[in-house]
């Protein structure tokens, strides 16, 4: 038997434990890639079960330095280093014109905005994953800049300048950010052949004829893309917007990891192919160092993962007019605590999402 079958019989081996477990309880590998950028699960599981993707990943996805200036980089919160728990600033990135790109993002102010903020954090015991959403019209302090909306940071400075932002609001250095092209979700749900998920609230895109019954519901190319984007069909804007995108993320994640995906090792190059484009990561995010962490969390399953949307204050209107979601001062000391010392479990055992 050559290496190519031997390789092949051992990912169907898997595949049929993956079916045995399907009916007890899913296990998710990889499940710290499953938030805003659910492609990012496509590129890790298709790491941690064909090797030999990652050359593929490494080729077509975008990797970048934060650069910051040395002023930026000494006024960054120092880690301890024996503090093992792991932050990454995943954002979901629009083109606001066919001249921008991802890199230039990473790099500094481009005409692009952010609609989609999530940190997530990864204890050091790896037993758990917590996915934080950051609505984007919350008003913070931008460093340089004053009082404004959170996704300002991105059209002001770009992704280094969020990480600051983000980094000043809870005193808490990020160590990777992967941003994701939302063009991607179009690619990745096409590649999936449709994603499955269960709507709670009937709505027709804004400006669009695309209409989304209450129930079950099939999202694939550019319905999938405006799925994951709508706000202005929902009272609540922005945090039904954040609830549907996470529905999006856990509903592709099981199927990116289902017993159908993982035999088939042409969908999951064809996934890897067509989606990786649409990444950016920090140059010290490679698909190594995702595999590797997929391994660390291979006993991780969907029932510790807990994904909620930041606490606000309401909402408000600024001085120079802008509708905005408050800060909520409380949060952030909680939440900035719970980070500090990697007890993100107590601040949600108190404070119960209210979604």
């Amino acid at each position: 038997m050559n290496s190519n079958d031997a390789n092949q019989d051992s990912l169907i081996s898997r595949s049929a434990q993956f079916g045995a477990a399907r009916r007890k309880k899913k296990r998710v590998r990889t499940i710290v890639l499953s938030t805003l950028s659910v492609l990012l699960v496509a590129a890790l599981g298709a790491g941690y079960y064909l090797f030999n993707l990652q050359h593929a990943f490494n080729s077509k996805t975008n990797t970048v330095a934060l650069n910051f200036t040395q002023e930026q980089e000494d006024a960054r919160p120092v880690k301890d280093p024996d503090d093992g728990s792991m932050n990454i600033l995943l954002v979901g990135v629009d083109h606001a014109d066919d001249d921008s790109d991802q890199s230039a993002a990473l790099d500094g102010a481009v005409s692009q905005r952010s609609d989609s903020m999530m940190l997530v954090h990864i204890p050091e015991d790896r037993s758990q994953i917590y996915i934080m959403s950051a609505v984007r019209d919350m008003y913070v302090d931008i460093p340089g800049y004053g009082k404004n909306k959170l996704n300002a940071a991105v059209s002001l400075g770009g992704i280094p300048l969020l990480v600051q932002t983000m980094e000043g609001l809870f005193d808490t250095k990020v160590d990777h950010v992967a941003m994701i092209d939302f063009d991607g979700f179009k690619e990745l749900s096409t590649a999936l052949g449709g994603v499955t998920v269960q709507n709670d609230i009937p709505f027709t895109a804004h400006d669009t004829d695309y209409f989304y019954p209450k129930g079950e519901i099939n999202l694939e190319g550019d319905r999938a893309l405006r799925f994951v984007r709508e706000r202005k069909s929902f009272t609540n804007g922005d945090y039904q917007r954040v609830a549907n995108q996470r529905k999006f993320i856990a509903a592709a994640a099981n199927q990116m990891l289902s017993a159908d995906t993982l035999a088939n090792p042409v969908k999951l190059y064809d996934i890897v192919d067509k989606v990786s484009p649409y990444l950016t990561f920090d140059s010290s995010f490679d698909a190594a160092t995702l595999v590797g962490l997929g391994m660390q969390l291979k006993n991780v399953d969907t029932d510790n993962l807990a994904m909620f949307t930041m606490p606000t204050a309401g909402s408000s209107t600024s001085a120079d007019g802008q509708s905005i979601e408050l800060a909520s001062e409380q949060a952030i000391q909680q939440i900035r605590e719970a980070l500090k010392t990697d007890t993100m479990d107590e601040y949600l055992n108190e404070n119960p999402p209210q979604e």
